[in-house]
């Protein structure tokens, strides 16, 4: 892939000019490969998460659904789970949402690539189309012959209109 260009002085974006400390993650975010591995391995790790927390919400809500007190009518006990399993269900929501996010994310990183290589070629082509407009090719004068005069006979529907109803010793239908 072609790496966009830098300018020689500047710093990269999120340093300041003279900040020489080398951030880890920077290597991963300059090259469009290793920012889709390393999204997938988070990916990786969100899901795995997702199914502990799926597992865990469906526990505590048993959990709490059980957890009958004295004086209860049999809906209490649900009543008091609702706020909880709420909560649960919003954070494995969450996780789901962030996994289909950082798969977004991985495509998006994948298009700009291409995008910035494509750019540079449109703009090429963009260029040599203004040049063929400002000069375009010289195409060489027809040879003046006179519009009765043809190299070849004429025959079939390269004859002259005049010649249409004439049947050439045909008879007509």
């Amino acid at each position: 892939m072609n790496q966009p260009e830098h300018r020689p002085g500047a710093a990269p974006q999120g340093r300041q000019p003279g900040q020489d400390t080398p951030n880890p993650l920077q290597d991963v975010a300059a090259n469009a490969d290793a920012t889709g591995h390393y999204l997938a391995d988070i990916q990786r790790v969100v899901r795995d998460t997702e199914r502990y927390l799926a597992t865990l919400s469906d526990e505590t809500s048993v959990h709490l659904r059980g957890t009958h007190l004295k004086g209860d009518r049999f809906w209490h006990a649900k009543n008091r789970a609702r706020p909880v399993e709420k909560a649960l269900r919003k954070v494995l929501k969450d996780a789901k949402n962030l996994a289909a996010d950082l798969e977004a994310a991985a495509y998006s990183r994948r298009a700009f690539d291409e995008n910035c290589a494509n750019t540079v070629k449109e703009r090429k082509e963009k260029e040599l189309e203004k040049q063929r407009k400002k000069n375009p090719p010289q195409i060489p004068p027809m040879p003046a012959t006179p519009p009765g005069l043809h190299n070849r006979p004429v025959s079939g529907y390269t004859s002259p209109v005049s010649n249409i109803h004439d049947l050439r010793g045909r008879e007509s239908a």
